[in-house]
């Protein structure tokens, strides 16, 4: 069964990934139990706005041998398949690179023992110099593919070595392998060696580390074509929404005609008294039309999806995925069963009262097959919390303690926990976990996946 995985991302983020094979549905539910003392309601955070600000999502092609690119080997070839045929087939073989160097990055930095680390980071090197002399060794003689040629290479070779340079640099020390950390330095020196032979980037552009980095943000976007696929989002009650409030202003229209037309006929001519009542009918009209829209349309909204994602191929258009999501609040009694008894089961000074968010998210793979060499595709969410933490109080706390005739003092910082429970459902089965984010002003500190049992 495709699993989905929860993790940290970024300081206030986190991201839930899952596979899709071709023609599949899949469901994912997201329950978020929010104390009341964060703040957090529909006065405070308009669904619609944390939606449109903090909810990315993300689909690519993806394979789960990461170690061995599976792409077509013809794109080394400019001779065979047309341009986009080229551009396609390199810019797979290249984002394949990245995601695997990223990935290996991340589990040898995991290796705590010296003895583990290098040893590990050396044989990730000799990979990657494997991976990169099969990308240089047919360079397209065609001025019409070299430039994307160019672009892939200079990307990956800047790439690679600030991956290793940051593996260096947060990895173990140990002077007892120091042979092994000069290998790997020389490894991102002969990198920088080779994008400097070949003029890749200006020295104005080297002495800026601004603008190396923004101009590597975009070849890194350019070798994406074709691979992440692009995004539509339309949102599906918008015509339900302009009925609601034309046929709420015709109802107040017609009430406030009928109060005019009694008040009209009570008074024989216009006076001041006529006035002032037709002043208080037209004003009370503006007063309640908007907030009588919103309940009513709180009402008829309530369960229904809001917005469609329509992912589409960026080299042909084609449609590969659709999405339909709900954010919205809801009641306690709104909960799912196996939902209700995970949260009933936190221990009795963590149950506290708390505002219910719900998202779902249904997604529906459309194509019946991928291109040649990916049997799956990826589907990242990610979710950013800083509207969470904005109405958190600031400063942090002291905590005293008599250490014999000696009173001390320690600073501690206000911290936070968010009950979150995950639900997947595929054709295979249903699975929920519920976890816990522990975070504060600045950053989530901890993300545990607590036990069903």
């Amino acid at each position: 069964m495709s699993k989905a995985t929860l993790v940290q991302d970024e300081n206030l983020s986190f991201k839930i990934s899952h596979q899709l094979l071709p023609q599949e549905y899949q469901r994912l539910d997201l329950y978020f139990s929010l104390p009341e003392e964060m703040g957090i309601n529909p006065s405070t955070l308009n669904e619609e706005d944390y939606f449109y600000s903090n909810i990315k999502s993300h689909s690519a092609y993806y394979s789960a041998q990461l170690h061995l690119p599976l792409v077509r080997s013809r794109f080394i070839s400019q001779n065979k398949g047309e341009q986009t045929d080229y551009r396609l087939n390199l810019n797979l073989y290249s984002y394949q690179i990245r995601i695997a160097l990223d990935a290996d990055i991340k589990q040898t930095l995991k290796l705590k023992a010296p003895e583990e680390f290098y040893p590990a980071a050396v044989e990730l090197a000799d990979q990657t110099t494997v991976l990169m002399k099969k990308l240089r060794r047919y360079t397209p003689s065609d001025t019409k593919l070299s430039s994307f040629f160019e672009n892939a290479d200079n990307y990956l070779s800047w790439h690679t070595e600030q991956s290793f340079l940051k593996l260096l640099a947060q990895g173990p020390k140990s002077s007892d392998f120091s042979p092994e950390r000069e290998y790997l330095l020389n490894f991102c020196r002969e990198e920088s060696q080779y994008r400097d032979e070949n003029k890749y980037n200006s020295q104005v552009t080297l002495d800026d580390p601004n603008r190396i980095t923004n101009k590597m943000r975009l070849l890194q976007r350019l070798i994406e074509y074709g691979v992440v696929f692009k995004k539509h989002t339309r949102y599906l009650n918008r015509n339900l929404k302009r009925l609601v409030r034309g046929t709420v202003t015709a109802i107040i229209m017609a009430f406030v005609m009928f109060l005019v037309l009694n008040a009209r006929s009570s008074f024989a001519e216009v006076t001041i008294a006529l006035i002032a009542l037709l002043g208080v009918i037209y004003g009370l009209r503006e007063t309640f039309k908007d907030d009588l829209t919103s309940l009513i349309w709180r009402k008829i909204q309530k369960g229904r999806p809001k917005w469609q994602n329509i992912y589409t191929h960026s080299v042909n258009g084609k449609r590969i995925l659709s999405q339909i999501l709900w954010l919205e609040y809801i009641n306690k009694k709104d909960l799912p069963e196996s939902v209700n008894s995970l949260f009933q089961q936190r221990r009795q000074q963590n149950k506290q009262t708390a505002r219910l968010l719900h998202f779902r998210c249904d997604n529906k793979v459309i194509v019946k097959k991928y291109l040649p060499g990916y049997d799956e595709i990826q589907q990242q969410l990610f979710f950013n919390l800083t509207p969470f933490v904005r109405y958190l109080k600031k400063g942090e706390g002291k905590l005293y303690s008599l250490e014999g005739q000696k009173i001390s003092k320690q600073a501690v910082e206000r911290r936070y926990q968010i009950n979150l429970i995950l639900k997947h459902k595929t054709k295979q089965g249903e699975a929920v976990q519920r976890f816990k984010i522990t975070l504060n002003r600045s950053e989530i500190v901890n993300i545990e996946a607590m036990s069903n049992e």
